[in-house]
């Protein structure tokens, strides 16, 4: 089989010679090419380079052309705020300032960094004879969250009218994104709607399902696969997630694999997943990289399994991490050192950690991926600085990223095993789970 064939085989739930491999490269395509995040996801040219450079390298079966949840926020008159080494991060929410769906702008394919992407596109399904292109696009619940902001979580209890009507406006702006990047060469739709981890199962049937069932199917019609990612833990969410009509479902190291290939197996879907984002592939090494890779292709196994990133590469991962997870994929004999390498378990030394020895006064510290980079990492942090805006006293709000040792380090002290997550005074509060600004307040105030 070619290696298009296998990633295609894979997505129908089929048989294959071997595990389907898709790096999701994000930024760190930037990284390759020496390019900030924010210089390679405004030029078609860059993207090209850098998508290329991480084939050569990474020897992949499919690959996304941008990883970027902002693209159409961005077009819909959300403000952004740009950074060097992540994407950029959506920080005015129009329908929170007083505008209504029909005050938006029109979703122009013209409009904003649409064309670059697209183009970008194109160029790549030229030149790439045999990788399959991901189309990602920003999932209806997320884009409706971009463009409403945290009173999202309100408005499903007191207007659910019009959080139905929103989430149809998105979906229609992602079927109409969809068509484009099909027509560009895409052969894969990767919805990525992260924010769904944070709703519960009937909210998902009730708001989410139908939109993406509707996507899903205009996916099909138009001759590509579909893909729902969701990062965070979703684990409350997989049985209604599989319920969906795509053809992959894919999680993050929030979900134990083998319960995710129970439910692909029940449900003739194909899954994938979930090599370990920061404390391997970031900040581990290739005999690290190794065995996690070889952990994953032993539970996903050869029928319908997909081994990929938890989500999308931060900007600065070892590329040789990424080569050591391609080489033990691809071949069978590096499979075979992975299983008698040994690693040595080194203890996590907690002093690194930004944390006070005894919590006096009021302290919140939240665990995040990076609140740059993470739709629902960035906002649990906003609803944070919100509720203790509203609270109008001396608290401290502390952000740890566990893109770092001190990050990872505050994870273990603070006892937290899921990102993100509140605590309040050294205790966990929110685990994986946004709260709403008032029972964000009382928990503090209770506190």
């Amino acid at each position: 089989m070619t290696n298009k064939e296998i990633l295609f085989e894979s997505l129908k739930g089929n048989d294959t010679p071997r595990a389907a491999w898709v790096p999701f490269t994000g930024v760190h395509a930037a990284a390759l090419i020496n390019k900030t995040a924010s210089e390679y996801l405004q030029s078609s040219d860059l993207i090209v380079a850098g998508i290329k450079k991480a084939v050569d390298l990474y020897k992949p079966d499919g690959i996304p052309v941008a990883f970027d949840l902002q693209i159409e926020a961005e077009v819909l008159g959300c403000e952004l705020r740009w950074a060097d080494e992540a994407p950029p991060a959506v920080v005015t929410h129009p329908l929170e300032m007083g505008k209504t769906l029909a005050d938006l702008p029109e979703f122009d394919l013209s409009k904003g960094r649409l064309p670059i992407v697209l183009s970008a596109t194109k160029q790549l399904k030229n030149d790439l004879n045999d990788v399959a292109l991901y189309g990602l696009i920003c999932g209806p619940f997320t884009l409706a969250l971009h463009l409403l902001g945290n009173n999202i979580f309100l408005e499903m209890y007191d207007n659910p009218e019009y959080i139905n009507e929103l989430m149809n406006y998105c979906k229609d702006i992602a079927i109409k994104l969809s068509e484009a990047y099909i027509e560009a060469g895409c052969d894969v739709i990767a919805v990525v709607d992260p924010m769904t981890s944070q709703i519960s199962p009937d909210h998902f049937t009730e708001f989410v399902a139908q939109p993406l069932n509707t996507l899903f199917d205009a996916v099909r019609s138009n001759g590509a696969f579909s893909s729902l990612f969701v990062c965070g833990d979703a684990t409350r969410n997989l049985e209604v997630m599989f319920k969906t009509t795509c053809d992959n479902i894919s999680v993050d190291e929030n979900i134990p694999l083998d319960l995710v290939k129970d439910f692909a197996v029940k449900s003739g879907k194909s899954f994938g997943g979930n090599l370990k984002l920061t404390t391997v592939l970031l900040l581990g090494d290739e005999d690290d990289s190794k065995v996690e890779a070889l952990n994953c292709l032993d539970i996903g196994g050869e029928k319908g399994y997909v081994i990929a990133p938890g989500c999308d590469l931060p900007y600065s991962t070892p590329s040789a991490n990424i080569i050591a997870v391609s080489e033990v994929v691809l071949d069978e004999y590096q499979r075979e050192i992975a299983r008698k390498i040994v690693l040595d378990e080194t203890e996590i030394d907690l002093s690194l950690a930004d944390l006070p020895d005894e919590f006096t006064g009021t302290r919140i510290d939240i665990i995040t991926l990076d609140s740059k980079a993470c739709p629902p990492c960035q906002y649990m942090v906003e609803a944070a600085n919100k509720a203790v805006e509203k609270i109008g006293k001396d608290i401290v709000v502390q952000e740890h990223k566990i893109t770092d040792k001190a990050g990872i380090s505050a994870m273990v002290k603070l006892g937290v095993k899921n990102i993100p997550t509140i605590c309040i005074n050294g205790k966990v509060a929110f685990s994986s789970i946004i709260p709403d600004i008032d029972k964000l307040i009382e928990a503090i105030k209770n506190a």
